[in-house]
């Protein structure tokens, strides 16, 4: 008998992942595997756990970027240069359905825990190494941080001023090869439903970040150039900035075809000859004057507030936004509205987290658990692989556990 879809179970339900991970890229894969259902086991050192605990203390004493990636999961803390701990890491994954890690290029082979490993000897494993730079070639033992991924891929090249490039102010390459590490570990389990087989998956930070990078690059590979840095301004359309209004807010607009500007002209502007004038009437054009268009634009927009200058830009059928800063996005109505604010549990007791972005079609709520302490789910996993509680106590004992 089929379920009512309000009592559907959540994709992952019953699929259980195995993790020795650390920073952003792979927690980032296995916090979306945790949110649709799957139980997560993370390994972390003894000595501190994952290093990403330490970046900061803003999250009421936690570190943002761990809370962020890291809900839902189950702390193990093991010295995985002890045989004995490494063994531990063996049964769960003698158990588990996905093996995920994001060492240092080399180190899990050295362990026995790169994918092409567990997967000879584990069949139906789906088992994901997540690197900078892939497994071969000349950067393949290159030490990959972030930034560093996001100049090698050339992201920084087109993002900024056309004095200045900059990184992108969120960890680009790493939330990049975590969504397509998460989109792996989802189609290899769907083939593994009609094959019994998983296998190995491989994802690279700069392959990853080079593939989003898709516009700049096939505009420089047969255009001849790449984008030009252009800031909030868009390279090939005007106009398209953001724009200061009289209450010291910011308005973005984006106008798409000439029809808009005709409509901008008039209604905005209060300049419906412009909509006709050789010098902006076209795209083309406008561009060609992009600092004379601007200055029409601006002035408009500078004698009104936010409020009044978003409220005539929509009258007139033009896309336009507000440059919000990261609290204003906390505050934002149109999330307060769908009602995609949570809260969950942590060391340090409720922290607000937003919903997963994807909703699922019978509205089942996604399992947003509690952020873990360092080994608060040791024993209880030690247990549950056959280990007695003397073995426990012998290995925290030794510095093996914690």
């Amino acid at each position: 008998m089929i379920q009512a879809m309000d009592q559907l179970p959540l994709p992952l339900e019953g699929i259980t992942v195995v993790t020795v991970e650390q920073a952003v890229a792979a927690p980032f894969a296995t916090r979306q595997l945790a949110d649709l259902g799957a139980r997560v086991i993370k390994v972390e050192r003894v000595d501190g756990g994952d290093f990403a605990r330490g970046y900061d203390t803003a999250a009421r004493g936690l570190a943002s970027h761990f809370v962020w990636c890291n809900r839902g999961k189950e702390s193990v803390a093991l010295d995985l240069k002890d045989p004995r701990g490494l063994d531990v890491v063996r049964r769960l994954v003698a158990d588990a359905d996905v093996f995920v890690q994001n060492l240092a290029q080399g180190a899990a082979a050295r362990l026995g825990l790169d994918a092409a490993t567990l997967c000879a000897a584990h069949p139906r494993l789906v088992a994901v190494d997540i690197s900078g730079y892939g497994a071969g070639g000349p950067y393949a033992d290159k030490r990959a941080y972030d930034m560093l991924v996001q100049c090698e891929a050339g992201l920084v090249s087109v993002t900024g001023t056309p004095e200045q490039p900059v990184k992108a102010g969120i960890p680009a390459a790493d939330i990049a090869a975590g969504m397509y590490a998460f989109s792996g570990v989802l189609a290899a389990l769907v083939r593994r439903g009609a094959t019994g087989r998983g296998g190995p998956v491989e994802v690279s930070m700069l392959e990853a970040l080079a593939e989003w990078m898709g516009h700049p690059l096939h505009h420089a590979l047969h255009g001849g150039t790449a984008p030009e840095r252009t800031g909030l301004a868009h390279a090939v359309i005007a106009p398209y900035d953001a724009y200061p209004t009289a209450d010291g807010g910011r308005v973005l607009l984006s106008v798409q075809n000439d029809r808009e500007w005709g409509r901008l002209a008039e209604q905005v502007l209060g300049r419906p000859e412009l909509g006709e004038d050789p010098a902006f009437a076209t795209n083309a054009a406008r561009v060609a004057h992009r600092a004379r268009t601007d200055a029409l634009v601006g002035q408009a927009l500078g004698g009104l507030d936010a409020d009044e200058a978003v409220r005539r830009l929509e009258a007139a059928g033009i896309a336009c936004a507000r440059l919000r800063d990261v609290h204003e996005l906390a505050g934002h109505p149109q999330l307060a509205a769908r009602e995609r604010w949570r809260e969950v549990g942590s060391p340090v007791g409720p922290l607000r987290a937003l919903l997963p972005p994807v909703t699922l079609p019978g509205g089942e709520e996604p399992r947003m658990g509690d952020v873990p302490a360092l080994g608060e789910h040791t024993g209880a996993v030690l247990r549950a692989v056959g280990m007695t509680d003397d073995e426990i106590a012998a290995l925290r004992r030794d510095g093996v556990a914690a």
